[in-house]
Order: structure tokens, then sequence, then C-alpha cells
């Protein structure tokens, strides 16, 4: 995916990792307000950070290709070229996933 977004700030956008909806006994399709929202996605771009009181940037803890875990209603999401990413703060990034 080539990603036409360059966050600002200490912004993140992460593309949400959908959870697989089986169920025993056969297919139930579930609709999109029944279903629960993700709350892991992988890392597609990252702003520059704060700055701090002289004017330097802050880095960032997270890095382009983490997977990492992030509050369940935080951030915006919107479509890029057809898929849904989430535009979030690094403070609602709640951990990286390490394999």
């Amino acid at each position: 995916m080539s990603l036409k977004l360059r966050p600002l700030a200490d912004r993140v956008v992460v593309e949400p990792t959908e959870k697989e909806e089986t169920f025993a006994g056969g297919e139930l399709v579930l609709p999109e307000t029944a279903k629960e929202k993700p709350q892991q996605g992988k890392v597609l771009a990252v702003g520059p950070g704060l700055r701090d009181e002289d004017g330097d940037y802050l880095s960032m803890e997270v890095k382009v290709d983490d997977v990492v875990l992030f509050a369940k209603y935080a951030g915006t999401e919107i479509k890029v070229d057809g898929k849904k990413v989430l535009i979030l703060k690094e403070s609602d990034i709640l951990a990286i996933v390490e394999a």
C-alpha cells in the first residue's frame, strides 16, 4: 500500500487488523455495527514527534511496521485507496506487540 499521508507532530497512521469472525456450525454474517472495533494494527506512517521548549523534536517510540495495541475508540478513521486507516496520537497507543 503506497500511503499518501504524512502525519504531523505526534500522530501515527495505523492500519487496523480485523479479527476473523468465525462461528461453529456454519457461517454467520454480522453487520458492521455488531462487530467489535479492532484494537490492534500495523503502523504505516509516523510523524516527526512533538517539539520541546527549544524547538527540537522529541523522538517517537513507535516506528513504521510496528504492530501496536491502541485504545478502543481512539483516533480518527478515514479511507485511503479503499482501505480503512486510523490516525492516532502516539499517547493513544497502549503497547507495541513484540514477536
